[in-house]
């Protein structure tokens, strides 16, 4: 550890938790550095594996335990197979995951028409208890929305000034 502490010292707060003392654990836990091999804590039984459970390529195996509300389906279940093919320490793991998660927005919009069901957009996205308890901050977004949108609209629409005059020769 001597060592250590000389070729790191330069790096400021470098060993800040050497000192067991400073542990916020400490003296709950007994430290064996047993963490440091593997599984320090009988795993649990593994969860029937019935449906398509996408998992990091960093771990060896699927979690013993997992959701199984909503499998991956659709262009949003693409997107998300394609991003679980990258390391989770690169972007092209989690933008796709991103981007996956606001196309299943879209997919249940759409699922809800087809099923002759109206979404209650407003609702579901909060503006009910925004309304309630922030009036104000709900009512700049609107207002700072209302100007981008007019703005993005005028900009859009208006004429070049060459229009104008339609000259023949």
């Amino acid at each position: 550890m001597e060592n250590l502490e000389e070729k790191y010292k330069h790096i400021k707060g470098w060993g800040i938790d050497a000192d067991p003392k400073n542990d916020p654990t400490y003296p709950m836990k007994h430290r064996t550095n047993e963490e440091h091999k593997g599984y320090t804590w009988e795993r649990p039984t593994q969860q029937p594996i019935n449906i398509e459970v996408l998992h990091s390529i960093e771990r060896p195996n699927v979690t013993a335990v997992f959701g199984t509300a909503a499998p991956p389906s659709g262009l949003s279940g693409v997107i998300r197979r394609y991003a679980f093919k990258h390391s989770e320490n690169s972007y092209l793991h989690w933008l796709p995951l991103i981007l996956a998660d606001r196309v299943n927005v879209v997919e249940g919009i759409i699922e809800d028409f087809s099923t002759g069901k109206v979404p209650n957009i407003f609702a579901e996205k909060g503006y009910v208890a925004e309304w309630k308890h922030n009036k104000t901050g709900l009512l700049t977004r609107m207002a700072i929305l209302a100007a981008v949108t007019t703005t993005a609209l005028v900009l859009l629409t208006r004429k070049d000034d060459d229009d104008e005059y339609d000259y023949e020769y």
